[in-house]
C-alpha cells in the first residue's frame, strides 16, 4: 500500500504540494483532468483552493475526490 496525505497545499498553477504519511513531499498536477467530467468544475479556482486532506487522500466540495494511490504514483518529489 502506498503513503497516504498527511496535508495538502494548493498552489497557484493547479498543482498540488502534498506532504504523505511517511514524511515524502510531491507535488501534483491537477491540470490533466480539469477537462474530465466533475473534475472540470475545479477550473474554478476558488473551488480548487478549497481542497483538504480526508482518508488519506484528498477532497473538495460537492465529494469531489482523487485515489490516494493515483496522487502517490502520479506525482514527483519536490
Amino acid at each position: 500500500m502506498n503513503p497516504r496525505v498527511k496535508n495538502v497545499k494548493p498552489e497557484q498553477d493547479y498543482t498540488l504540494l502534498i506532504t504523505f504519511n511517511n514524511g515524502e513531499h510531491k507535488l501534483f498536477d491537477v491540470k490533466p483532468y480539469l477537462s474530465k467530467g466533475l473534475f472540470a468544475s475545479l477550473k474554478d479556482n476558488n473551488l480548487f483552493r478549497r481542497v483538504k486532506p480526508f482518508n488519506g487522500s484528498i477532497l473538495w466540495p460537492g465529494d469531489l475526490d482523487l485515489c490516494p494511490d493515483t496522487l502517490y504514483e502520479d506525482s514527483v518529489k519536490v
